[in-house]
């Protein structure tokens, strides 16, 4: 029996740890957090220093159960989840739902499931870190609330089920912010003049010189006339290179990754958004099974880190590999170090490959598509971080004609060092920068040259792009809006909340989202700036080195807040924009409002005039959409002989009667169950079919009432369980899909595919 139990967070890691762990040792999964806030109340008491109430999560009680029994006959319990804050919290509640004697737990931590650091975890346990628990209770409490407090406002103030966040409501206002200074941008004209040029003597090469002085003074042309007055100055006049200026330049190589930078990689080369990278990076660390004797390993370190840091012995094994595969010159001699930012947390590594030997192509056929591109993209990234710098050689000419100076830049290659392995992906790829430019030819100083053609071009200035997923969390990042765990579940969240959309991979507010980012700025300028809310980032950091204490930072925050709530409760007005019309039936003025279903236009003077009218959706461009015109079915109302029209409700399309409110007919023939095709596992016969309840949809067998199996959501016909071979089902929470779970519960095989489980931003939008 073995005498130690070792609790991680989920089954894929109880997977690979079994496979070097000897018989001394259980490993069970907690499936993550095992207590929470319970979503029906606010659960922390203000008066009473912010104490906060957990409860056992529902769908987690019989886990809890299980590593009770687990825990009863094993000497020590090591609590293994992820190395960070949250990883920090979810040990804590384990440690206090399981109710054991805290000489019996033991905290542990390992960067990378491979054995090596496995074992040397078990060999230094520690207790649990309360700082960085009390760190992430803080965090938890000031996200609480502010989403339990403002999202009730919001409802009352705009329309149901909006939501506010501490942090995803900064994001919205960064793209807000961005779009109104889109919107305003006023272009102005200039002009460029290139020359194609050739040496008068010698190899002919052509290449291009632009414009850039008069007199020896910088110049900039506006308009066309101005442009034109230099072509017909310097077309018929001689060429001569008056200097020219050689140079040698070093590229430094990448550092190895960390969360964010990984994110904005995996979106520019991969076209990956942040909770799609994560979600794949977590399947990388947790570990994939390699078959033979290597078993199931964990292929890359903890993915959520800020430190560039790396382990002495992965530096070792990258310079041996590249000594051996490219040669001597391309390791330094020293090994390369990457300074990480001031709140970053140097217990972790970077991000890179566990084993440098398990080269991407090594295991390809052990990876599935996405997990192959992104272990490609960290192993190449890490390797060339450990490589020597590449070499430029940039020459720099200068040419005269007519007194105008042109400037022609050019580069070669003397030694490509870390290029030979990896190149940076750019968030603008038209940018090129000197030393990327082509060869000039070989030029001196006085040599003549050939003018070819001369190439005026109108410009106009552009404003500041919109964000794409890869700019935005640069951005974050920069301005220290929450925490790289963070980006991915932020991102996801907005866009989830209607409030931002993504149009051509750049993100655009809605209408939503910029009435309640205005009514939160006027309202909370202090919650919605993002000094304020960077700063708050710096108070957590320092909380988790002992530094700052939990009830102080909640302390001076709410008290100003809840000033600022009530006082936002009694002064903001319902929204309803004026659109400057007449109600046609009662003559009062029309507004914009919001439902569910987006904007729609009502009379003002609701509820004694019920007229509304529906509002064409935004396109993707922003512009209003054309209004399809109802679906006129030939069901004639049994009632007043209209004919039936398509309406979509909660639950989908219906047909109702197109005289309501006069007529409320509602055509109640259910269509035929849409069959899945997953035979039913309980009574082999029949067929799981989808199905609606007043609670959403369902699938459940079609020998139903002979068979009553049902499952929460849509069957999985491409994989089984990879613990018991069995049914996998999606999981779903307010219509959007959440997991994945097999159906034997005594499996209980389940995973998720959010992208960052951990300090999942803003989890109030609940509220």
């Amino acid at each position: 029996m073995a005498r130690s139990l070792i609790i991680v967070e989920s089954p894929a890691k109880t997977k690979t740890l079994k496979g070097f762990l000897g018989k001394d040792y259980q490993v069970e999964a907690s499936m993550g957090h095992v207590r929470d806030l319970p979503k029906s109340k606010l659960a922390v008491d203000i008066e009473n220093d912010f104490a906060l109430t957990y409860e056992p999560l529902t769908d987690r009680k019989d886990v809890l159960g299980k590593l009770a029994a687990a825990a009863k006959g094993c000497d020590t319990v090591y609590l293994a989840s992820d190395p960070d804050r949250e990883g920090e919290a979810i040990s804590w509640h384990i440690a206090a739902a399981l109710k054991l004697p805290k000489s019996r737990i033991k905290r542990i931590v390992f960067n990378e499931i491979t054995k090596t650091a496995v074992q040397a975890a078990l060999a230094n346990p520690r207790d649990i870190n309360q700082d960085k628990v009390e760190a992430q209770e803080t965090r938890r409490t000031l996200d609480r609330l502010v989403g339990y407090k403002i999202s009730p406002l919001l409802w009352k103030k705009v329309r149901k089920d909006l939501s506010a966040g501490r942090v995803q409501s900064v994001a919205v206002r960064l793209i807000a912010d961005r779009e109104r200074e889109i919107l305003a941008f006023v272009p102005v004209e200039y002009w460029s003049l290139t020359a194609n040029l050739t040496p008068q003597t010698g190899k002919k090469q052509a290449f291009d010189a632009n414009l850039v002085g008069f007199e020896g003074k910088k110049l900039e042309i506006k308009t066309e006339d101005q442009t034109m007055t230099v072509l017909r100055a310097v077309e018929k006049a001689p060429w001569n290179v008056v200097k020219v200026k050689k140079s040698e330049r070093q590229r430094r190589p990448y550092a190895p990754f960390i969360t964010s930078t990984l994110q904005q990689e995996a979106a520019r080369k991969l076209g990956f958004t942040s909770k799609r990278t994560m979600s794949v990076a977590q399947q990388l660390y947790e570990g994939i099974d390699l078959g033979g004797d290597a078993g199931t390993v964990g292929l890359i370190t903890y993915m959520r880190t800020d430190s560039t840091r790396v382990a002495d012995e992965a530096q070792a094994a990258a310079k041996e590999y590249i000594v051996s595969t490219f040669g001597k010159p391309y390791a330094p001699e020293k090994y390369n170090f990457y300074k990480s930012k001031n709140a970053a947390q140097d217990a972790h590594e970077a991000i890179r490959p566990t084993y440098i030997s398990r080269d991407p192509d090594s295991v390809k056929t052990r990876l599935n598509p996405d997990q192959f591109k992104l272990y490609r993209l960290i192993w190449l990234r890490f390797i060339a971080s450990q490589m020597s710098p590449a070499v430029m050689d940039v020459v720099q000419a200068d040419i005269e004609a007519a007194k105008y100076t042109f400037r022609a830049t050019g580069s070669t290659v003397k030694f490509d060092g870390f290029l030979r392995v990896y190149t940076e992906g750019k968030d603008n790829p038209t940018q090129v920068d000197d030393d990327e430019k082509p060869p000039l030819p070989p030029l001196t100083e006085g040599m003549p040259l050939d003018l070819l053609k001369l190439l005026p071009k109108q410009h106009f200035t552009e404003p500041p792009p919109r964000f794409t997923e890869a700019t935005l969390v640069k951005a974050m990042e920069e301005q220290g809006i929450g925490r790289p765990s963070t980006y991915a579940s932020i991102i996801s969240t907005i866009q989830d909340r209607g409030y931002v959309a993504l149009n051509e991979k750049k993100f655009q507010p809605t209408d939503l989202g910029f009435v309640v980012t205005d009514l939160l700025v006027q309202a909370f300028p202090q919650i919605l700036d993002v000094h304020f809310t960077a700063g708050m980032e710096e108070r957590l950091d320092a909380i988790e080195e002992g530094k700052e204490t939990r009830v102080n930072l909640l302390k001076e925050f709410y008290e100003p807040f809840a000033i600022a709530l009530k006082a936002a409760d009694e002064t903001m007005g319902k929204f309803a924009k004026d659109i400057g019309r007449a109600c046609p039936e009662c003559g009062k003025p029309l507004v914009e409002k919001f439902s569910r279903y987006g904007k729609f236009i009502s009379c003002s003077n609701y509820p004694e005039c019920k007229y509304s009218e529906k509002v064409a959706a935004e396109g993707a461009d922003g512009e209003a959409a054309a209004v399809a015109e109802p679906v006129v079915s030939e069901i004639p109302c049994p009632n007043c002989g209209r004919l039936l029209v398509e309406k979509t409700g909660r639950f989908g399309k219906f047909l109702a009667c197109p005289g309501y409110p006069e007529c409320k007919y509602i055509h109640k023939d259910k269509p035929a169950a849409a069959s899945t095709g997953v035979k039913c596992f309980a009574c082999g016969k029949g067929e799981f079919v989808e199905k609606r309840s007043r609670t959403g949809v369902f699938y459940s067998c079609n020998q139903y009432p002979a068979c009553k199996t049902a499952l929460p959501g849509k069957p999985l016909t491409d994989r089984k369980c990879p613990q018991c071979e069995g049914l996998l089902h999606e999981k779903v929470f307010k219509g959007r899909l959440t997991g994945i779970a097999c159906v034997n519960k005594e499996c209980g095989y389940s995973e998720s595919i959010k992208a960052a489980p951990k300090e999942t931003a803003d989890t109030e939008a609940e509220a």
